[in-house]
């Protein structure tokens, strides 16, 4: 019992890790960052495959954690799917590092590591590993040379961005 016990701390704690050549930003400001989020591409899940028009809005909670409503649409079940979860911060609020929950006590890394500290206007975010990213911006189109940097800034950090989808928003 006390190996699996174990076992669970280290994967609850290895899926609220940051990979390697990732760094959060720096002055973060969660009032700034909630709102809604268009996903502009994503590496491939089984959560979001087949989604299109994907959407990601953050409020603030009662407790002082952050709600989490994911929303795509499914051409082929021609039905909106959506997931509500909780967010918090890992470490100080003025790092773009967080920790969200769908299911349960569950977590895993938000973690953002490029952010327009300007505007709020464009994100990029990983998760525990380098099989999660997501570019996320105000609005459902973003600008190319934005996009082309923040693919780079990806690449460079070890992501495979040669697999990333970018979503329709039509």
């Amino acid at each position: 019992m006390k190996k699996i016990a174990l076992a669970m701390l280290l994967l609850l704690f290895g899926c609220t890790g940051i990979p390697e050549n990732v760094t959060p930003v720096e002055n973060f400001r969660l009032e700034q960052y909630i709102g809604k989020w268009y996903e502009i591409a994503r590496l491939d899940h089984s959560f979001e495959r087949g989604l299109t028009k994907v959407t990601a809005e953050y409020s603030l909670r009662d407790d002082g954690a952050v709600r989490v409503l994911n929303r795509g649409y499914s051409a082929s079940e021609n039905v909106w799917k959506e997931a509500e979860g909780k967010a918090s911060f890992v470490n100080e609020p003025s790092q773009g590092y967080l920790k969200v929950s769908f299911f349960g006590p569950f977590y895993g890394s938000y973690v953002v590591f490029e952010l327009d500290h300007a505007g709020y206007q464009y994100a990029l975010v990983c998760g525990p590993d380098k099989s999660y990213l997501w570019i996320l911006a105000r609005t459902p189109e973003i600008d190319k040379t934005i996009l082309a940097s923040l693919v780079t800034k990806a690449s460079a950090s070890g992501f495979d961005t040669s697999k990333l989808i970018f979503v329709a928003h039509d």
